[in-house]
């Protein structure tokens, strides 16, 4: 008997991580985790319909201002809502305001949409994580309570034993690499109730990485990533800003607009 649910339209709201960065395409888009489960999705589903409105770098106020009325709009049968987490990060951030936004979006889409859902974002271990952990904690807290009281469903990335390995991390220890994206869309499909693949299996163990090689890597990743974002950051720019959603209309799926998720039946 069918017990999993019928999903015929899909609509993603949030920042960098739902727009898919950084997985990246040969023509230099990004695919991503939505991607990847809209993909799975339109394969169960004849004239499925997907819109990301996912722009990277953006705030909770922004997505819950720019995004949220639209997604509520279309009534889809799967929502997936995810942000919060650029604001933690900053220096300077209110947690209750977060909080606020957050729930106030979800007041909004629950009525509208067959299914909600939110997420526990995953973390790249390192002392960066340790920093902002009693922030996101709080956040995810309240993440929890939120869903409970709207009945929307929780996919908890911040618990996951591989995600938080830096080898699933980009080059800018901010975005998950492709088979990130691909173990975080495998981590939604089965939350929704689909069978999946063990998708949270930690990555063999490597030889731990030499001092020069270490010390490389950091010098790159500061020239390249971390002093870019501090002068944004000091001028009051951000990366999505001028940047349009790159799927704004919920659109039937092109089949083989992405590949499948590997290892998935």
């Amino acid at each position: 008997m069918e017990t999993t649910p019928r999903i015929s339209s899909f609509v993603a709201l949030g920042d960098s991580f739902t727009e898919g960065m950084s997985d990246a395409l040969p023509d230099g888009t990004y695919r991503g985790w939505a991607d990847l489960l809209a993909a799975r999705l339109a394969e169960r589903e004849e004239g499925f319909r997907y819109a990301n409105l996912a722009v990277r770098g953006k705030l909770i106020r922004q997505i819950a201002e720019d995004q949220v009325d639209v997604a509520a709009s279309m009534g889809a049968d799967l929502v997936t809502l995810v942000g919060g987490l650029n604001d933690v990060l900053r220096p300077r951030c209110d947690v209750r305001t977060v909080c606020a936004l957050l729930e106030e979006s979800v007041e909004k889409l629950a009525p509208s949409c067959g299914q909600l859902v939110l997420m526990r974002s995953p973390g790249r271990q390192g002392p960066v994580l340790e920093r902002y952990r009693p922030r996101m904690e709080e956040l995810f807290s309240f993440i929890d309570g939120l869903a409970a009281r709207h009945g929307a469903v929780v996919v908890d990335l911040y618990g996951s034993r591989s995600l938080g390995d830096p080898r699933l991390w980009a080059d800018d220890r901010l975005h998950l690499t492709a088979d990130g994206h691909r173990r975080v869309a495998e981590a939604v499909w089965e939350r929704l109730g689909y069978p999946a693949s063990e998708w949270d299996v930690p990555l063999p163990p490597t030889a731990p990485v030499r001092w020069p090689a270490r010390r490389s890597a950091d010098l790159r990743f500061a020239r390249e990533h971390l002093l870019p974002w501090v002068g944004r950051r000091l001028t009051g720019r951000s990366s999505g800003d001028g940047r349009l959603p790159k799927r704004p209309d919920l659109a039937p799926w092109e089949r083989g607009a992405t590949r499948r998720i590997p290892g998935c039946d």
